[in-house]
């Protein structure tokens, strides 16, 4: 019998840190170009942002996926709040229609990017930045999308 060489019973990630061990009570995460703490918290019925603390409704023996899940929620929904509004004044300065505005999650993605569509796509992360950085990125991304012209009716009656 060929015996098994001892290597292939070494774990090949053995010395990876778990993506997961951060995600504690406590931990400071960058928001608005500066941090917000987390603070689990039952209290509260969903997140709510008081000062620089972030309280997420999870029981304090909540696993590291379920704050993650609850902190990354909070702050995809308040990226789409904050940069939607700043797309929606950029395009208003330019006498535009606002365009849509979704999140992209591509680890390889621009901040904010035409989708081809008219509208935007922002990735989510861009809510780390300042806000004046949010607003000069949302003013360029606005300026460089195409103007929509009004076209006549080829369906109306002459």
């Amino acid at each position: 019998m060929k015996r098994r060489n001892p290597q292939l019973a070494l774990r090949l990630d053995a010395d990876r840190p778990d993506a997961l061990d951060g995600w504690r009570d406590g931990r400071v995460l960058p928001y608005l170009g500066g941090t917000v703490t987390l603070r689990l918290d039952t209290a509260h019925e969903q997140a709510r942002l008081e000062g620089n603390q972030l309280h997420l409704p999870l029981p304090p023996g909540a696993t590291a996926r379920q704050i993650q899940d609850a902190a990354e929620s909070w702050l995809r929904a308040n990226a789409l709040r904050i940069v939607g509004a700043q797309v929606t004044m950029a395009a208003r300065h330019l006498g535009r229609a606002a365009p849509t505005v979704a999140l992209c999650f591509a680890a390889r993605a621009g901040w904010l990017e035409a989708d081809g569509k008219g509208g935007l796509r922002c990735h989510w992360r861009l809510i780390e930045q300042p806000v004046d950085v949010i607003a000069a990125v949302a003013a360029k991304a606005v300026a460089a999308l195409p103007a929509c012209e009004a076209t006549p009716d080829l369906f109306a009656a002459a």
